[in-house]
């Protein structure tokens, strides 16, 4: 079942970036995240495992709520859709890709940069935001100028956020939550350190909305 974008951030502050080289890899890494209290995971179409790794999370641990990123066109969207996705993150905003995950009736957190990408995104209807690549466009100092112009907006900053910045971004009333990979550090999951993981997620779980 898909899950309105608002209730993404109301599951904790921090959404992990996943990036899976390995089928295997994927249920004992959702496994780990779970037992730290995340629930939303963001599986990037990065790489061939993505699509199978989330709908073996999708179909066996049906706690997460389990959602694809990285999503370019309308096939990713359908693909991702039929694999079990519950959500849609892409780093950028297009009408197709608003359209097909509106027809799907998969939730998109759309990617924008700019003012113009906001307002494209607004006209069709989309006002929880994803800001990408955050840290590079100007992070916290754009987003508190972008709060009187587009005050109905909502964000998720995403792109260059570690554990030492999160809590700049949280602390303002236009971040819902923020995205990062530091959760799910490469080198802990080709080691398959579960426990460095779980204990990464207990740790942002703490990173409470000020």
């Amino acid at each position: 079942m898909a899950v309105n974008p608002l209730d993404i951030a109301r599951h904790g502050p921090v959404i992990p970036v996943i990036v899976i080289d390995r089928v295997e890899d994927a249920l004992p890494l959702a496994e780990a995240l779970l037992a730290g209290g995340v629930r939303v995971l963001e599986v990037t179409l990065r790489t061939a495992a993505a699509l199978p790794a989330i709908e073996a999370i999708a179909r066996q641990l049906p706690e997460a709520v389990v959602g694809v990123g990285t999503v370019l066109h309308a096939d990713d969207a359908r693909r991702a859709s039929e694999a079990g996705a519950r959500f849609a993150v892409s780093p950028g905003y297009t009408p197709e890709v608003g359209s097909a995950c509106k027809a799907l009736g998969l939730p998109l957190l759309p990617g924008v940069a700019t003012s113009s990408e906001i307002m494209a995104a607004l006209a069709d209807g989309f006002s929880f935001l994803k800001l990408f690549p955050a840290e590079a466009v100007g992070g916290v100092a754009l987003l508190k100028a972008w709060a009187s112009p587009f005050g109905g907006v909502g964000f998720c900053p995403t792109g260059g956020i570690t554990s030492a910045t999160a809590p700049g971004y949280l602390a303002l009333p236009n971040v819902y939550c923020v995205g990062g990979s530091w959760l799910t550090p490469a080198d802990a999951v080709r080691a398959g350190d579960w426990a460095r993981i779980t204990a990464l997620a207990k740790a942002a779980q703490g990173l409470r909305k000020i």
